[in-house]
């Protein structure tokens, strides 16, 4: 309902790629589509305290910074965090770690997702998504964002974590004001608050499974060893902030994306409602489209050419997905939202020893919406402008007024 300004392709040099309401308040199509034809390495100069950085925006090109070992994490993999001096979590929290660390820390984790624990995150998935649903459809008019998409995520990864029910909420409210804000104006003081008590939770979490039997995620952090040594107290921290942040940031922002989408391609919600697609290739369309992550961000760790271009040790890249997920060199038409696309090596997740651990639940949350949708409601319609969040690295909605209409055969005893 919303239709956000475009912003003019010829005014790219006044541009701030690093300013959150640029992306919340407009809409960057031409500007990918000029920076990919014309300025690839787009090279955004300095500006006060705030350091040049590169602008990558084709999919080539990013898979190529993704993969490179030349370019490195371990300043901040976005630019909120790498225009500021660095992350606090490098070298601790796996997303931003490299090399033999980050290879054992992400063995360690790769545990969690085991068959057995994701069929049951699965099933709950499931079972959340229904009832969330249910009682959305019944209401009639809900905020789709804060009654049903902002819920999924939020169970499924607290139940990797074993975080009790009654924080949840608590988490939640942390979450979403970590990296992004519902104000153009937000203090950084509120971000680097919501990090902190996100930390001192988990290091409280922690201490309690110290030493017991339990297999979820704070238990498997705070009981291994890795040569012999258990984690520091930081990267235990760093590593349960990570997924809880990576784990609900995506399948939120996607699921609320998602559901736009279709009110918008009414041809694609016909298509799910008659049966008449693969719910896991409508997933990955799904993430295509709605850029959680817009950007990902590196630090060159020296010369390097990528596809040509030189880019020289100490320079800040972003890798903007926002842009290649749109690229026509890697998506025909791309354009057009289409749940039948394949292939879609969309970057969404990332590419490379970055691959995000948490891209199975995902597209888990994703596929249990667009099925809920399918069963249970025969039509929807917004009834109110959503609302965007503040962000330079995530992309969603603070809010999503809609309308379901029950399908009949679901009423049906």
């Amino acid at each position: 309902m919303t239709s956000l300004p475009l912003v003019a392709p010829d005014r790219l040099d006044e541009l701030d790629l690093a300013d959150p309401r640029l992306h919340a308040e407009h809409d960057l199509t031409e500007v990918w589509r000029r920076l990919r034809a014309e300025r690839p390495f787009h090279r955004q100069p300095a500006r006060g305290s705030q350091p040049a950085f590169r602008v990558i925006t084709r999919y080539a090109d990013a898979v190529e910074v993704y993969r490179s070992r030349e370019f490195t994490t371990e300043h901040g993999n976005g630019l909120p965090t790498l225009l500021t001096g660095g992350d606090a979590a490098a070298g601790t929290m796996l997303a931003v770690t490299d090399g033999l660390r980050h290879q054992q820390i992400r063995t360690i984790l790769t545990r969690a997702f085991s068959p057995r624990v994701l069929a049951a995150v699965q099933d709950g998935v499931r079972r959340t998504v229904d009832e969330l649903m249910a009682v959305a459809v019944a209401k009639g008019e809900s905020d789709f964002v804060r009654d049903v998409s902002a819920n999924i995520p939020l169970g499924a990864v607290c139940d990797l974590l074993d975080v009790p029910r009654c924080d949840r909420q608590y988490l939640l409210g942390l979450t979403s004001q970590a990296w992004s804000s519902e104000h153009a104006d937000a203090p950084a003081e509120d971000s680097w608050t919501a990090k902190s008590e996100i930390l001192l939770y988990f290091a409280d979490l922690a201490r309690t499974r110290r030493g017991g039997a339990g297999d979820d995620v704070v238990s498997l952090l705070a009981n291994c060893r890795i040569d012999g040594e258990p984690l520091s107290d930081a990267e235990l921290m760093a590593n349960c902030y990570g997924l809880m942040i990576g784990g609900d940031e995506t399948g939120r922002h996607a699921i609320s994306g998602g559901l736009l989408a279709l009110i918008e391609n009414p041809e694609q919600w016909d298509a799910l409602k008659r049966g008449a697609l693969n719910l896991q290739t409508a997933a990955d369309e799904v993430l295509r489209w709605t850029v959680p992550s817009l950007h990902g961000g590196r630090t060159a760790t020296a010369d390097v050419e990528v596809n040509g271009q030189l880019i020289r040790a100490g320079e800040i890249v972003s890798a903007w997905i926002a842009s290649a997920n749109r690229d026509g060199d890697a998506f025909p038409d791309p354009d057009r939202f289409d749940l039948t696309r394949t292939p879609n090596k969309h970057l969404t997740f990332a590419f490379g020893a970055h691959y995000c651990l948490g891209h199975y639940l995902a597209r888990v949350e994703i596929e249990a919406v667009l099925d809920s949708l399918r069963r249970t409601v025969s039509g929807v319609r917004q009834t109110a402008p959503e609302t965007w969040i503040y962000s330079s690295i995530l992309h969603g909605m603070n809010t999503l007024p809609v309308a379901f209409e029950a399908d009949p055969a679901a009423l049906s005893p």
